[in-house]
């Protein structure tokens, strides 16, 4: 090998060891950066911690009394009697960092969900009586500017024809040969009840049984405990059951802030 070849050999080699040294920098940059604290799996111990703190327990306690407050208007405002309220509450903790296919879940550190839904008794021979005073009370919420705080559903078109429908007064709002209609919805309500007309009944489902209780993790309230559906119905003639949209009140970002 002349010398001239050699110094080229030579060259080349500390090119091939800057390129790996630059390769293994950026490896253990990604991965002193993936051990951060802001890049790791919130511990269950961490959850806990932040799920009890003071702050999260205010917002906890807001929320829960926001959402009974929506399922008791139903009870003061309209025929409907308010007879069971069940209660999801679930605190989350964040992922590690997701490097690829990401769905947010590794943004936060914490983030708690309440899940509130109320079932209701009626007399099924006055459903048209019941939904009209329904529709009357989201009326009523829409001429004082508080549509979706409390009950979102006004006379609109296919609402006055569902009340016309159960009064015997005009056809399926939802077409001739369609099923009876069950429920009406917006994106922070849905009210369904048992079909009373058709032969073909569809009635509200049972509760599913309750999770684990582990506050301030988890927590599963059926109040009263011990009720079910099938006892509504037949104390009534015909259960209604409401579901609110699910309120996420508490999350801790990466960093540190709170969010909710």
């Amino acid at each position: 090998m002349t010398g001239n070849q050699a110094q080229i050999a030579a060259t080349a080699l500390r090119h091939a060891a800057n390129r790996l040294f630059r390769i293994l920098s950026v490896l253990l940059i990604f991965a002193l950066t993936a051990c951060s604290s802001q890049s790791r799996a919130t511990s269950p111990k961490e959850v806990r911690r932040l799920g009890g703190s003071a702050q999260a327990e205010e917002s906890r306690r807001k929320a829960d009394k926001r959402l009974r407050s929506i399922a008791e208007a139903y009870d003061k405002k309209t025929p409907l009697t308010l007879a069971l309220v069940t209660l999801d509450d679930i605190c989350s903790g964040g992922q590690a960092k997701q490097w690829f296919f990401q769905d947010g879940k590794d943004q936060y550190k914490i983030r708690c969900a309440l899940r509130v839904t109320a079932y209701y008794g009626a007399n099924p021979d006055r459903i048209g009586d019941v939904l009209d005073a329904v529709f009357t009370a989201g009326d009523n919420n829409s001429s004082h500017g508080a549509t979706g705080a409390t009950i979102p559903f006004n006379h609109d078109a296919y609402r006055r024809r569902l009340v016309g429908y159960y009064r015997g007064h005009g056809p399926n709002p939802s077409g001739p040969g369609a099923e009876e209609p069950a429920q009406v919805f917006t994106p922070s309500q849905t009210l369904a009840w048992d079909t009373v007309r058709s032969s073909k009944k569809r009635l509200v489902q049972e509760l599913t049984p309750c999770m684990k209780s582990d506050p301030p993790v988890t927590r599963c309230l059926h109040e009263p405990a011990q009720k079910t559906v099938a006892d509504i119905r037949r104390q009534y003639g015909m259960a209604f059951r409401l579901e609110l949209s699910i309120s996420d009140y508490y999350e801790v970002s990466k960093e540190g802030e709170v969010q909710k």
